[in-house]
């Protein structure tokens, strides 16, 4: 099908929530490559937005999905299913955590999140305790509650009357939080990188402090990583670089390896409390997502993925980084292994994602200043060097 007529029709019978498009549509993908309808080659530094942390078509993978889609694709959880109690139970062996439910996204997944931390006052008697505190450029998802978690008045405004008592302070002002902390606070809530905020990675000294904090004041802790999770920044966890352990976890994106999963994880004193009827989901944990999660998480461990992530991470920073110092139109390069921020002086981050894209590059953009790099976890030099010399020339020329 030729590229023209995908967009008339995208542009005819889908609901515009993604703008102007990039012009392109993908018929295949081949490790850290994909190919458009034309055949032509992109490599893929931006991995479905830290979704296919295995890249494309990968074999183990595939071979899960193909053979559990030929045995059994969905079953209700009224039944026991062998692969989602397989998965929780790896997810449990590799977090502090020691219970688990499967949601279907990462929007559900902290939505699941924000009813335990209430639940879990209710049952104890303490129906006031109720509010959470998040971080400004936070990001948690798209349902409602979430959308009033999120730290970004941009997404708020079309959404209002919003389901109330969030409260965002600035990260790293530890000051603004005992502000706000308050009789009815029952959880604090944040990413320890902030992906949609722009790759900023919260001060560890901050997040220890905050877990004192919640400790001192009968306060829940919850980690969103959602997008720092699953092995992206060089640890299984992002929390594993800080050494502060939260009450309730929540993951989603690369769990899958691009088919969709979600899960929050909590620690038996706060688990406890979810009872039959409190929460479900009609296709959480199915047979054919748990099967594709349990192969990831095979796969990061069996092939040093975490190894890779750290020092693809490293090599690809440092790399940024001379090429910044060259450069006055590049403020900083930042964050943790496989999830890195260039934050420009100017507005031209979706100018210069244009131009990679024409040369076979693929990243992201947040807001207007700021370019996303989030290639999949078995990327290596030898993919990421044209990158870099393309994007060393584009700002040579510039200059």
């Amino acid at each position: 099908m030729k590229l023209q007529n995908i967009v008339d029709l995208d542009q005819k019978y889908f609901m515009n929530t993604f703008g102007n498009r990039t012009p392109v549509c993908f018929e295949k993908g081949e490790g850290v490559y994909l190919y458009d309808t034309q055949g032509k080659k992109y490599c893929d530094l931006l991995a479905g937005i830290a979704v296919n942390c295995l890249g494309h078509n990968h074999p183990a993978l595939v071979g899960a999905i193909k053979d559990q889609a030929e045995k059994l694709i969905h079953c209700s959880s009224l039944y026991y299913i062998q692969n989602q109690a397989l998965l929780a139970q790896k997810l449990v062996s590799l977090s502090c955590c020691d219970k688990v439910f499967f949601s279907n996204s990462g929007a559900e997944a902290n939505e699941g999140a924000i009813k335990l931390a209430r639940l879990y006052n209710q049952k104890r008697g303490m129906p006031e305790k109720y509010e959470i505190i998040t971080l400004e450029r936070s990001f948690h998802g798209r349902t409602l509650a979430t959308l009033a978690a999120t730290g970004q008045d941009k997404y708020h405004k079309s959404f209002n009357p919003l389901p109330q008592k969030f409260d965002a302070v600035p990260a790293n002002d530890i000051a603004a939080l005992k502000n706000k902390i308050n009789k009815n606070t029952c959880a604090i809530m944040m990413e320890p990188i902030q992906g949609e905020g722009g790759i900023n990675a919260v001060n560890a000294e901050y997040i220890k402090e905050v877990r004192a904090l919640c400790d001192k004041l009968d306060i829940l802790l919850i980690f969103d990583e959602v997008q720092c999770g699953i092995g992206r920044t060089g640890k299984m966890f992002s929390y594993e670089h800080i050494g502060v352990e939260p009450d309730i976890l929540t993951l989603a994106k690369a769990l899958g390896g691009g088919v969709p999963i979600g899960a929050f994880l909590a620690k038996d004193a706060v688990a406890k409390y979810m009872e039959p009827g409190d929460h479900g989901s009609t296709f959480g944990g199915n047979p054919l997502v748990c099967a594709a999660g349990l192969a990831v998480l095979d796969t990061i461990e069996k092939d040093g993925l975490l190894e890779n992530a750290h020092a693809m991470g490293e090599y690809i920073m440092e790399k940024l980084k001379e090429i910044a110092k060259k450069c006055d139109k590049i403020k900083e390069v930042r964050g943790k292994g496989l999830m890195i921020g260039i934050e420009f002086s100017d507005d031209i981050a979706v100018k210069v994602k244009d131009v990679l894209f024409e040369k076979g590059f693929l990243i992201g953009t947040i807001g207007k200043n700021v370019m996303r790099i989030t290639p999949p976890l078995i990327i290596t030099q030898e993919d990421a060097d044209p990158f870099l010399t393309e994007f060393e020339k584009l700002f040579t020329e510039e200059s």
